[in-house]
């Protein structure tokens, strides 16, 4: 590939006669009109034509096999099945098969395969396309287990549903889900658009609220129909070619006239829209609520009108200290990993569909320090969602078969990511010079390590951690969005006043350590992309009086697609897909990494490092521009406000000012620095802090191959 046909592609395709420009969220049309006018219309009328395509798929004769035999960590069978084009009427019914099959933990393949330990995961995927698509079902096999075994299951599960029909409860299921999804996706505006976009794709923007009420009037016999048409051994790709003298062949697929079948379209009431809402740190602050829990929890409030009444859930708990968490991050991961697969009243799949009922979502995740939960729900069931977290955080049940399922999950993930550059060049950064014991959560594992402590982890061990560390003495709780306060308080103090921690917590202090400069090699056979990360540890952190300067050099040092690396390497030589840096600035002891990463061809590593270390070097020597200056500060200061007016990430936000003990005028502050900055002020700041030449570097790839 050369530059001259990517911009021959370019010229071709990127025109306006091939594009759509779709706008979601509040905002006035009759300026995003002029807008749009103003700075769209100038483009010229392209001179060519676009080149037409002309090939119809035609139906698959007979049944298909493949093996591939190459360097990897674990083993995968699929099958795939082709279908019909989004714009079909039997695309809901075949987007609502592929979940009935796979949905953890009542899918049919997870039932078959992951319950009876043939395989660690199943997926699923049903391709939207304008044209014919397909639906692929994957299951990953452990290497020591019988991939056969898997396969045959596999394909039996699937083309079964003769002899064992779809339910009307499987479509139950999966449609409360959908509906769901479809809900949250009109309620931000962000995924709205994409979405739109998307079906415009395939055909028409309307076909998004066609499948929408397809889902409400689907019905077992449809998903039954179109899993005995579609899923049958002719229509099947999966292992090596077998000749059929008798193919049993799918439907063929007709053109779908989609102008009329979206003509008289009539759609829902539109979703109540938000209030607007100024997100500057002093009128956030002023709408803020907090207080502290009887058991010491800190709670922040934050109400507001929002689209579709949505509410945004974080709650952080904070548990041990250095010495008593030795050891012990194995068991605090798949602690945090096992709340959410059963309670005493509740399993796996009642936790699901709960969730489902409530049109909620709830993540759990954590490690040896903490346990984070992140969710969402509604106004009128908020106070439900509520008591599930409740009763998942203070009455899990651990169920042993759930245990299995995770640590065989846990394994296979970390197997597949042996080989790969982006993890191997990761993990080899960290692991540098690491100067803290195997044990500390400060350690960071080889990839066998970590294997063999998943292995040997006993479910025993885990409760036994859970129940000494977890409580909401130490926790923050935010909540943003559409719910009354008033009722809202007395409920957390209920649910959450008096869960005590039976362990003491204190923060495990993460003091800067500097590296000798160096540059690493890693060869992970056989992957087509290399990957580079760089690091170097800076002695600063959020609150010191450079920090300002220094995140708008970062910007344009790396931090943005106008950034001096991107411009150079990813535009200019095309050395990389995509080049970046970036500051993970600490809140407590002055260690601030600047982490440089590319993704690239191995055999332009020498072109890489070469072109990295001039850019970096001329930043450094040279400073930046006036201009560049004015830019980065002014796109800075507009994503600080763009952030403070998503709902998710101010719940976050402000769940870390609680434990930071800080308010909205700390973000207020940051924003002053960074409109007083000079250009002198900003280039005098690189200058102290980065030195090209010590950077650790990791390159990450097969480059004994290029070679």
């Amino acid at each position: 590939m050369n530059i001259a046909r990517l911009q021959a592609f370019y010229r071709t395709h990127y025109q306006p006669d091939n594009a759509v420009l779709v706008i979601a969220g509040a905002f006035d049309p009759d300026n995003a009109l002029t807008g749009i006018a103003k700075h769209f219309g100038p483009i010229a009328r392209p001179a060519r034509k676009l080149p037409p395509l002309y090939t119809d798929e035609p139906v698959q004769d007979g049944e298909r096999q493949v093996v591939l035999r190459r360097v990897g960590d674990t083993q995968i069978v699929g099958a795939l099945y082709h279908t019909m084009p989004q714009a079909s009427p039997d695309y809901v019914a075949m987007d609502a098969l592929t979940e009935i099959m796979t949905i953890a933990p009542a899918g049919r393949l997870y039932r078959a395969l992951v319950d009876t330990k043939l395989s660690s995961t199943v997926e699923g995927e049903n391709w939207g396309l304008r044209d014919p698509g397909v639906a692929m079902f994957f299951a990953q096999v452990a290497t020591e287990d019988s991939l056969g075994k898997a396969r045959d299951a596999l394909l039996a599960t699937l083309e079964n549903v003769k002899t064992q029909p779809i339910t009307e409860a499987e479509v139950d299921r999966v449609r409360a889900r959908a509906l769901n999804e479809f809900e949250r996706v009109l309620n931000n505006p962000q995924s709205f658009g994409t979405s739109i976009s998307e079906s415009i794709a395939s055909g028409d923007w309307r076909l998004f609220f066609l499948e929408r009420d397809r889902w409400r009037t689907l019905t077992a016999d449809e998903v039954q129909r179109v899993a005995v048409g579609y899923l049958k051994p002719s229509n099947r790709t999966v292992g090596q070619f077998i000749p059929d003298t008798k193919p049993d062949r799918a439907p063929v697929q007709v053109a779908v006239d989609i102008a009329a079948l979206v003509k008289d379209y009539k759609g829902d009431a539109p979703v109540a829209a938000g209030e607007t809402f100024d997100p500057t740190p002093a009128n956030l602050e002023a709408r803020t609520q907090r207080f502290n829990l009887a058991n010491g929890m800190k709670v922040a409030l934050l109400p507001k009108k929002t689209r579709g009444a949505t509410v945004q859930l974080s709650l952080r708990l904070h548990q041990g200290d250095e010495r008593a968490l030795l050891g012990r991050d194995t068991e605090a991961s798949l602690a945090a990993s096992m709340l959410s697969r059963g309670t005493a009243r509740r399993s796996r799949q009642d936790i699901e569909d709960t969730l489902d009922r409530l049109r909620a979502r709830l993540s759990i995740s954590g490690d040896a320090t903490r346990t984070d939960v992140r969710g969402h729900t509604v106004r009128d069931r908020l106070p439900e969602t509520l008591r599930l977290a409740s009763e998942i955080l203070r009455e899990p049940s651990f169920p042993a078969a759930e245990f299995d399922k995770l640590k065989r999950e846990r394994v296979t993930d970390i197997e597949g990511r042996r080989s790969d550059p982006d993890d191997v060049a990761s993990r080899a950064l960290a692991r540098y010079e690491n100067p803290y014991p195997e044990g500390d959560v400060r350690y960071v594992p080889t990839i066998d390590e970590e294997v063999k402590r998943i292995n040997e982890a006993k479910l025993d061990a885990v409760k036994a951690f859970y129940t000494r560390f977890a409580g909401g003495t130490n926790a923050e709780l935010a909540l943003v969005g559409d719910f009354d306060p008033g009722a809202v308080k007395p409920l957390l103090e209920e649910l959450f006043g008096t869960w005590r921690s039976a362990a003491p917590f204190e923060r495990v202090p993460r003091p800067l350590i500097v590296k000798r400069a160096m540059q690493i090699r890693e060869e992970t056979p056989e992957k087509a992309n290399a990957v580079l990360t760089g690091e170097l540890a800076l002695a600063i952190n959020d609150t010191s009086p450079d920090f300002a300067a220094l995140r708008v050099a970062n910007y344009m040092l790396g931090g943005s697609p106008s950034s001096r690396l991107w411009e150079r390497i990813r535009q200019r030589e095309g050395l990389s897909y995509g080049v970046y840096s970036s500051l993970e600035p600490s809140s407590f002891e002055p260690n601030t990494p600047l982490t440089v990463e590319a993704i690239f061809a191995p055999e332009n590593l020498a072109r890489l490092r070469t072109a990295l270390t001039e850019e970096l070097t001329r930043a450094v020597h040279d400073g930046f521009t006036d201009r560049e200056v004015a830019d980065a500060k002014k796109a800075i200061l507009q994503e600080r406000a763009l952030s403070r007016a998503q709902d998710s990430g101010l719940a976050s936000d402000l769940t870390r000012q609680a434990y930071l003990g800080r308010t909205f005028a700390y973000a207020g502050e940051i924003d002053a620095k960074i409109t007083d900055l000079s250009t002198a002020e900003i280039n005098a700041t690189l200058r102290k802090y980065v030195r090209p030449d010590a950077f650790v570097e990791v390159y990450a790839g097969d480059f004994a191959k290029k070679k």
